[in-house]
């Protein structure tokens, strides 16, 4: 075995790991790809950018984020070819920036992840009171739709990750197959009422800004103004969530090899995808019909709806209003096995006494966090009550708010991954075998700096993207909560150094035993 370097796991009682070789290449992609939700992010985030962002060009938007979202992942690949953690940022932060930086980047990333689930939760149960309310006339309360999704989500956590792979793959290969079928029909029905559009697949066109005058649905003529910067947030908004990857490294099948082709190729697929999607039912609908139909929130989802009823019939937009409501459960369950296994890193290195033997374990049967899982579930559980409660929209209140919460955080939290890597490879000078000038240099000082720019996009125009919740105190208090939790995480890892120096030396140091960092 080769030389390790740093401490293999942190001392005192034994870890307990995750079940082993449980998922395969295919696994953790499916995992990966539907915490991006590709059926939400398009009818959700594409009629926002052309509406109120770069018009038509939103698909040059998405090409951006592509582009840019690749630098960062080659990079982070490099780095999941020699650590193999859980807790995937808090590791490779841990490594690259230090053990501080990294515990604050492991609360903030854990913190995403767990209200990202309650944020699914409320589009899940958005779409599910719509749906029922369409087809069966019935207004069920969507607090029941969420009471489900909760439910599930706990149960397929308690058993192994292949379980939830498996009906996370069901879930998105229908919505794929959905808005590939959308796609095609535009193609071989020759395109759409203005022509091809090829302009909106130049990426130097995703930073132009919406202007001029269109025709109304009803006719008249409308003006219409957007900014580049809102189209390109709602871009990348559209792939928080595809860095999970990473963390599935522990329970997967050869991680050094597939870890890294997952996080590439889920950037690519994805990025591939959106592209020519948004493209096409931009397309079928028409440059300028399309800009008029996003200017209403009621019609809006028609950009993707209309092509979808002309050339495969009513049906096809039926079906497709259910794997919206599919598509949203898939994610939110991709969330909560993301959030359940941050908690578990966490835990196993004992941050906090008694963690170790609580969200700290696994399943002796099953191999899985079942007790973080339970942890997750009443917190999520708990915010579902609150917004209930207090009477908030489960799309604009629960979906929008806790969204655009976790969003910060995570985008915070990508940056700094960055750049541990070029401090991990060049400034720390470890593993001059993988050290690139392009994959581990210029990739990630590119996606870093890429990053930053999506975060200044997300100051500057958090307000729009909150809509009607703007108001709310929830929103005003996102920033608060932010920094409260990022710097309690390094707060607490300087308390560790001066008061416990072996609990602060095991920080961000438990990785998969015969895949250790060497």
């Amino acid at each position: 075995m080769s030389e390790i370097i740093d401490p293999p796991a942190p001392s005192g009682a034994a870890i307990q790991r995750l079940k082993p070789n449980a998922v395969g290449l295919v696994g953790v992609l499916f995992m990966a790809v539907a915490t991006a939700a590709p059926i939400t992010a398009m009818v959700g985030n594409v009629p926002i950018s052309v509406g109120f962002g770069n018009g038509a060009y939103a698909p040059a938007g998405y090409f951006v984020a592509t582009i840019v979202l690749t630098l960062f992942a080659i990079g982070y690949a490099a780095m999941s070819k020699h650590i193999t953690a859980t807790g995937a940022f808090y590791g490779y932060i841990s490594h690259g920036l230090g053990r501080i930086v990294g515990l604050g980047s492991g609360f903030l990333t854990a913190l995403a992840y767990m209200v990202f689930e309650a944020s699914l939760i409320g589009i899940f149960s958005f779409f599910g009171n719509d749906l029922f309310k369409s087809f069966f006339d019935v207004d069920v309360p969507w607090i029941v739709f969420a009471v489900v999704m909760l439910a599930v989500n706990a149960v397929l956590t308690y058993f192994d990750i292949n379980l939830a792979a498996k009906v996370l793959g069901v879930f998105l290969i229908t919505e794929i197959v959905m808005l590939a079928l959308m796609a095609l029909s535009v193609v071989f029905t020759g395109g759409g009422p203005q022509g091809w559009s090829l302009g909106s697949l130049n990426p130097l066109n995703g930073f132009h800004s919406l202007s001029g005058e269109v025709a109304g649905t009803d006719g008249s003529m409308i003006a219409v103004a957007g900014s580049a910067g809102v189209g390109l947030f709602f871009a990348f908004w559209s792939w928080v969530g595809f860095e999970s990857s990473a963390m599935y490294g522990e329970e997967s099948r050869n991680p050094k090899k597939i870890i890294p082709i997952a996080v590439v190729s889920s950037v690519i697929g994805i990025g591939a995808f959106y592209v020519l999607v948004s493209w096409l039912a931009i397309v079928g609908t028409g440059p300028e019909n399309a800009i008029a139909l996003a200017q209403d929130s009621t019609t809006a989802g028609n950009i993707f709806f209309n092509p979808v009823h002309e050339h495969l019939g009513q049906w096809a937009v039926d079906l497709f209003k259910i794997l919206l409501m599919t598509g949203s459960f898939a994610c939110g369950m991709a969330f909560h096995n993301c959030a359940a296994r941050y908690l578990y890193a966490l835990g196993r290195e004992n941050v906090i006494p008694g963690m170790r033997r609580t969200i700290g374990a696994t399943h002796p049967v099953h191999g899985s966090p079942h007790i973080a899982g339970f942890v997750q579930t009443g917190f999520a559980t708990a915010v579902v009550l609150f917004f209930d409660l207090s009477g908030r929209d489960p799309y604009t209140g629960l979906y929008g708010l806790m969204a655009l919460l976790g969003t910060t955080a995570i985008m915070i939290v990508q940056a700094l991954a960055a750049f541990s890597v070029i401090s991990y490879f060049h400034v720390q000078k470890r593993h001059p075998e993988t050290a690139n000038w392009f994959t581990t240099f210029l990739a990630p000082l590119l996606g870093g700096t890429g990053m930053l720019y999506v975060i200044y996009l997300l100051a500057k125009n958090a307000s729009f993207a909150a809509g009607a919740a703007a108001s709310d105190w929830i929103f005003t208090a996102i920033p608060y909560v932010v920094g409260f939790v990022g710097i309690g995480g390094v707060l607490l890892a300087l308390f560790l150094k001066y008061k416990d120096p072996q609990r602060y030396a095991d920080l961000g140091r438990t990785v998969l035993e015969e895949a250790h960092e060497r």
